[in-house]
C-alpha cells in the first residue's frame, strides 16, 4: 500500500504537511470541550456562580466546537484533492505500462483481470487515502493526547477505559483475520465477473445465434452469485463492528458512571463537586481515547482491502518489461527495407515445445513474400517476431541488416507498416482511423483509402470521410474494416508492409485489385503476406511454406507447385490443376 506514495507530487506532499497541523489544532479544540464542560458543571454547581461566567465557558465551548467542525471540512476537501489526484496518477502510469506490454506481459494479465485493476481497485485506493488521511493521522495523535489528560486522574476509571479498548482491540484482530483473505477471494470474484460479461458481450452474435441467451445467463448468474455471497459475508463480518463498538462506548459511559457513583457517594461533602466535575470531564475523555480506537478500527477496516488492491495494482507496475528498447534510431548503413532471419527458433513463454524451428531467410529490398502453411504451421507467430510483439527465443531477426533488438521500439515500428488478423478500428471518424499513429493531410488520407479501395464505400457513407466510426468499427462489414486497416498501414509510408492474413474478408476481385495497385504506388517497399488464398500470393516474388513451425519449401508459384508437396496439397484443395495451370 505504502510503495504507492511514490507516485504522489510534491503539491500532495504539501497538502498532507497542512492537513497534519489542522489535525493537530482539530484535535486540541476537541479536547479543550471536557475542560469548559468541566467549568460549566462546577460553575452551576456552586452556590452563588456569575451567569455571564456560565455564558462565557458555553460561548468557548462552542466556538471550540465550530472550530473544530471547519478545521475537518478543510482537511477532508485537502484528503479528497490528495486522493483523487493519486488514483488519477495511479490510472494513467496502469494505462501507460499495460500499453508498454509486450504480448508476454498481456497474456499473464488477463482483459477482464486488467480493467478491474484500472477501476475497482484504483477506487478502492482513492476511497481509503480518502478517508485514511484524516482517521489514520488524527486517531494516535487524539488517542495519546486524550490518554495523557486522564492518565492518573482515577485509577478505578482508568482500568475500565483499558478494559474497554482491550475488547475493542479484540473484535478488530478476530474480525480482520476472519476477513482479510475474503477481500483477496472478492477481487479475484470480481475479475471473474467482468470476464463473463465481457466474453457475452463480445459474443453477442453466437450467443443469438445459438439461443445461448439462457446458457450465457446461467453463466452470469452463477460468478454473480459467488461474487453477491462473498460480499454478503465480508459485510455482515463487518456489520457487526459498528453495534459492537456502540456496546463497548455505552458500557464504558455506565461504567465511568457507576464508579464514579460510588465514590461520590463514599466521599465527604466537600470534595463530591470536585469528584463530579473530574468524572464528567474523565468521562469526556475516556470517549475521546475510545473513539480514536475506533477511527484506527476504520482503517483497520479498509486498509486490509486496499491492500489486496495495491498488491494487484503493484504487480502490474512492477512486473518487468521481457522486451526492453534498443538505442539506435536508424540504420547506419543505409538499407530500406531489408529483413533477415538466422537460424530463428521461437516457443511460448512456458511452452515445452518449439512453435518455430530453425527458420533462416532473406528478403531483399522491394520483394513481395508470402507466407503459407495449414493451421497452426507458425505463420502468425512468425511474422509477430519482426514488430517484436514477441521475441526470438534462438537465433536473431535482422532489418537492414541490424539487429531487431539493437532498434529503439519507436524506430523499429516506424519502419512497419501493420495490419493484423483482426482488423481492429477504433470509435472516431475514418480519417482518424486512417491517419491512427501517424501525421497526414486529408488528400493523403483520401489516396490511401483509394489505394486500399476502400473510395467507394467510404464515399457513399453519410460524413463520407469524416463518417463516424463505432468502437470496433461494429458499423461495418469485416471487408470494409480490412479494407480501412490496410489504409492506415499505407496512410504511414513504411519500409516494410506486414499484412497478417489481411485479405481474408475480401472478395476475389477487390483482393487482385488492392493488390495491384498497392505494388504500382509502393514500388520499392518489402511486403510480406500471411495468406490462406493460394490467389492472393501465387503472383509475389518468393513464397515460404511452413509446416509445423519449419520452412519445407521456398520459392515462387511454379517452382513450388512442382517441388513441395505441402504447397501442392494447399494449392489442389483450392483450385483445380487447370485453373493452377491457366493461371
Amino acid at each position: 500500500m505504502f510503495k504507492l506514495f511514490k507516485y504522489l507530487k510534491p503539491r500532495e506532499w504539501t497538502l498532507i504537511s497542512i492537513s497534519i497541523v489542522l489535525i493537530v489544532g482539530q484535535v486540541w479544540l476537541d479536547l479543550k470541550l471536557p475542560d469548559y464542560m468541566a467549568k460549566i458543571t462546577t460553575l452551576v454547581q456552586t452556590p452563588g456562580s456569575a451567569t455571564n461566567e456560565i455564558w462565557r465557558a458555553g460561548g468557548m465551548m462552542l466556538l471550540c466546537a465550530l472550530s473544530s467542525t471547519i478545521l475537518a471540512i478543510i482537511v477532508g476537501y485537502f484528503s479528497a484533492m490528495v486522493a483523487t489526484s493519486l488514483s488519477k496518477t495511479l490510472r494513467k502510469t496502469l494505462f501507460e505500462k499495460t500499453l508498454s506490454f509486450s504480448m508476454q506481459e498481456i497474456n499473464r494479465f488477463s482483459t477482464a483481470s486488467l480493467i478491474t485493476r484500472s477501476t475497482n481497485d484504483i477506487a478502492q485506493i482513492q476511497q481509503t487515502v480518502a478517508i485514511g488521511l484524516q482517521v489514520m493521522i488524527k486517531a494516535p495523535i487524539l488517542a495519546a493526547w486524550a490518554i495523557g489528560k486522564i492518565a492518573g486522574k482515577n485509577w478505578h476509571w482508568s482500568i475500565a477505559t483499558a478494559v474497554a479498548v482491550i475488547v475493542l482491540l479484540i473484535m478488530i484482530s478476530t474480525l480482520i483475520i476472519f476477513v482479510l483473505p475474503k477481500f483477496k477471494i472478492v477481487q479475484r470474484l470480481t475479475d471473474n465477473l467482468n470476464r463473463v460479461t465481457r466474453e457475452s458481450l463480445m459474443g453477442i452474435h453466437v450467443v443469438r445465434a445459438y439461443n445461448a441467451k439462457q446458457y450465457q445467463g446461467e453463466k452470469f448468474a452463477a460468478a454473480n452469485t459467488q461474487l453477491t455471497n462473498t460480499n454478503l459475508l465480508v459485510n455482515r463480518l463487518m456489520a457487526i463492528m459498528q453495534p459492537g463498538m456502540g456496546l463497548i462506548m455505552s458500557g464504558l459511559t455506565l461504567s465511568i458512571y457507576w464508579i464514579g457513583a460510588h465514590l461520590i457517594m463514599d466521599a465527604a461533602q466537600g470534595e463530591r463537586i470536585g469528584l463530579f466535575s473530574d468524572m464528567v470531564v474523565f468521562s469526556a475523555y475516556a470517549m475521546q481515547v475510545v473513539m480514536a480506537f475506533m477511527m484506527l478500527a476504520m482503517t483497520f477496516i479498509l486498509i486490509p482491502r486496499a491492500s489486496v488492491s495495491a498488491g494487484r495494482i503493484n504487480e502490474v507496475l512492477l512486473t518487468p518489461f521481457s522486451i526492453t528498447d534498443g538505442d539506435m534510431e536508424t540504420s547506419p548503413n543505409g538499407q530500406k527495407g531489408e529483413i533477415e532471419l538466422r537460424n530463428v527458433s521461437f516457443k511460448y513463454p512456458n511452452a515445452e515445445d518449439y512453435v518455430l524451428k530453425d527458420i533462416s531467410f532473406t528478403i531483399h529490398k522491394g520483394e513481395t513474400v508470402a507466407f503459407i502453411g495449414s493451421t497452426g504451421s507458425g505463420k502468425s507467430t512468425l511474422i509477430n517476431l519482426i514488430p517484436r510483439f514477441y521475441d526470438v527465443t534462438d537465433g536473431e531477426v535482422l532489418i537492414d541488416g541490424i539487429n531487431i533488438k539493437n532498434y529503439t521500439l519507436e524506430a523499429l515500428h516506424n519502419k512497419l507498416g501493420y495490419v493484423s488478423q483482426k482488423a481492429v478500428l477504433f470509435s472516431g471518424t475514418v480519417k482518424s482511423n486512417v491517419a491512427y499513429g501517424s501525421t497526414a493531410s486529408s488528400e493523403g488520407i483520401e489516396k490511401a483509402i483509394d489505394i486500399a479501395q476502400g473510395k467507394e464505400f467510404v464515399e457513399k457513407m453519410e460524413g463520407t470521410y469524416d463518417a463516424s466510426i463505432a468502437q470496433g468499427g461494429t458499423n461495418l462489414s469485416g471487408g470494409q474494416k480490412q479494407r480501412l486497416s490496410i489504409a492506415r498501414a499505407v496512410n504511414r509510408k513504411p519500409e516494410i508492409f506486414i499484412f497478417d492474413d489481411s485479405f481474408s474478408a475480401l472478395d476475389y476481385r477487390t483482393d487482385r485489385q488492392l493488390r495491384s495497385t498497392l505494388k504500382k504506388e509502393t514500388a520499392g517497399v518489402t511486403t510480406l503476406i500471411v495468406a490462406q488464398r493460394i490467389g492472393t500470393i501465387k503472383d509475389c516474388d518468393k513464397i515460404i511454406v511452413l509446416d509445423e513451425g519449419k520452412i519445407v519449401g521456398m520459392g515462387k508459384h511454379e517452382e513450388l507447385l512442382h517441388s513441395c508437396k505441402t504447397y501442392q496439397e494447399i494449392a489442389y484443395s483450392q483450385l483445380s490443376k487447370e485453373e493452377l495451370e491457366n493461371d
